[in-house]
């Protein structure tokens, strides 16, 4: 369980669109604190789970095959656990295989096809734990191999929300985090 000092509004306080918010976050990970929180601010979590989820993560002009697979990159390099419970159902609903995603952490495993291995080779840069992260001319080739540059912009800008998402999330305790979370604060 998180131990965030923010306010949380109980489930039955909360208004119905996000009792369903509320529900399917605490039937997949058992740890709905984030929506209790930003609860208080409603037009927040309305940007997050709305705009952004709704429009661009799930919408936008990129499959949302190789979003699912930036995501789940993210969270496994994080540490975050609430996120990567709900980010293994998302990438398995996505069509990404168990093999697939038990070889994340290897961008040249041949499980990976020739544009999943360049959107995890841009997630590596855009890890948190990746301070020099950069977008090199090998990189960019690989990339627009398979998207065009409004399409390298879009994963980009997921990944730099969804990176920035759980930078916050972490700081404020809203999501728990895994026993090798690099962002687990010593005890």
């Amino acid at each position: 369980m998180t131990d965030t000092l923010l306010h949380r509004t109980p489930r039955d306080e909360l208004p119905e669109p996000l009792r369903q918010v509320w529900d399917r976050l605490n039937e997949l990970t058992g740890e709905p604190t984030f929506v209790e929180v930003f609860a208080s601010a409603p037009e927040l979590l309305d940007f997050v789970m709305g705009q952004f989820y709704g429009n661009i993560f799930f919408g936008g002009r990129v499959a949302e095959r190789y979003k699912q697979i930036a995501r789940l990159k993210l969270s496994l390099v994080h540490g975050c656990r609430t996120c990567n419970l709900q980010n293994v159902p998302g990438a398995r609903e996505a069509g990404i295989s168990q093999a697939q995603i038990d070889a994340l952490d290897d961008a040249d495993d041949p499980v990976h096809a020739p544009p999943d291995r360049a959107v995890i080779r841009f997630a590596e840069q855009m890890v948190l734990t990746n301070p020099d992260g950069r977008m090199d001319s090998e990189l960019y080739g690989e990339l627009s191999a398979h998207f065009s540059d409004a399409e390298i912009c879009e994963l980009g800008t997921v990944m730099a929300v969804i990176g920035g998402m759980a930078k916050l999330s972490f700081v404020i305790d809203v999501v728990e985090k895994e026993t090798y979370c690099p962002f687990a604060a010593a005890s």
